[in-house]
């Protein structure tokens, strides 16, 4: 591949990293497995990169390709993550610092969304990061009033999980 192409990729990459972030919180309950889980879904990223034809915005497209890694990995084991190497030194990718001593509140709102199942995950996080619910129904592949009733219901799933 070019470097152009290379180039253009580190720079949305960057850009977008705390996507990627985000969803492997979601997925992972460690360190070790959040990090395992970023360098794959990045290597998906990059695998899958030639393919992007821009009909949407890369954040988008980022979002599902970070999601179905997720899933799939997390359906295959909840223990382990199969990686596959990539070296991001090469393109002096600087990987965020994630905090995991976050707010109590914050704290009991991950541990509430991670008793939700796979696709319910994906929508409350898309729902917290402001997506509308085009864009939450054009990433997971349902129609906007299905995307609609299933954040209704997980809202009352949530409740419940909170306030017992």
């Amino acid at each position: 591949m070019s470097e152009n192409i290379e180039q253009l990729f580190v720079k949305q990459l960057k850009e977008n990293q705390n996507i990627i972030h985000k969803i492997c919180r979601l997925y992972t309950s460690d360190e070790d497995a959040h990090k395992d889980l970023f360098q794959e879904v990045t290597i998906q990223l990059w695998k899958a990169f030639p393919k992007f034809r821009g009909e949407s915005k890369f954040s988008t497209w980022a979002y599902r390709v970070a999601l179905n890694t997720a899933i799939t990995l997390y359906r295959k084991s909840t223990r382990s993550i199969a990686t596959s190497s990539f070296d991001t030194n090469n393109y002096f990718i600087k990987q965020e610092d994630y905090n995991y001593e976050e707010e109590e509140q914050i704290k009991l709102m991950y541990q509430a969304v991670h008793q939700l199942n796979d696709i319910e995950k994906a929508l409350v996080f898309m729902y917290l990061e402001d997506k509308d619910y085009t864009e939450i129904a054009e990433t997971l592949g349902i129609s906007e009033v299905n995307a609609r009733v299933k954040m209704s219901r997980i809202k009352g799933k949530l409740k419940k999980i909170l306030n017992p």
